[in-house]
């Protein structure tokens, strides 16, 4: 029970967020990017591209640990994009959120203002369109 207990820590300590990402929480995220359209582009967003279904950035992609072919090709592939993602929350999930266990709200927040976004106010917006399609405030958790 011990031994439990110590990989447990560590396993949370070294790999991240302990919370569970919903499936349908990474739906309403894909849906909230583009339509969740697998046929989504590159668009410029103002200070950078941001490609395919989940409109990720190359920075984006850099700190999900750069899977795939490249930074286009994985955007584009959608099992390669959401490996992304998922590993980008394990990464960030609860970087702003002071250690709490964070939700949908924080991992769409995340997702649309990096890895501060949850307490950016610039992803109002993002998290409203979000949790319209959650069916409310806590549908994606």
């Amino acid at each position: 029970m011990k031994l439990y207990a110590f990989l447990a820590t560590l396993a949370f300590v070294f790999g991240g967020s302990r919370a569970v990402f919903t499936d349908s929480c990474l739906d309403c995220i894909c849906e909230t990017a583009s339509g969740c359209n697998p046929n989504a582009g590159c668009v410029w967003g103002g200070s950078s591209y941001s490609c395919g279904p989940y409109q990720i950035t190359e920075p984006f992609w850099i700190d999900c640990g750069r899977p795939g072919a490249g930074w286009v090709p994985c955007t584009t592939d959608m099992d390669c994009a959401e490996r992304c993602v998922r590993a980008y929350m394990r990464r960030y999930g609860t970087y702003c959120t002071g250690g709490r266990e964070p939700n949908c709200e924080d991992y769409a927040r995340i997702h649309a203002g990096g890895p501060n976004g949850c307490t950016c106010p610039c992803t109002n917006d993002y998290w409203a369109k979000a949790r319209r399609c959650c069916g409310g405030q806590w549908g994606c958790d």
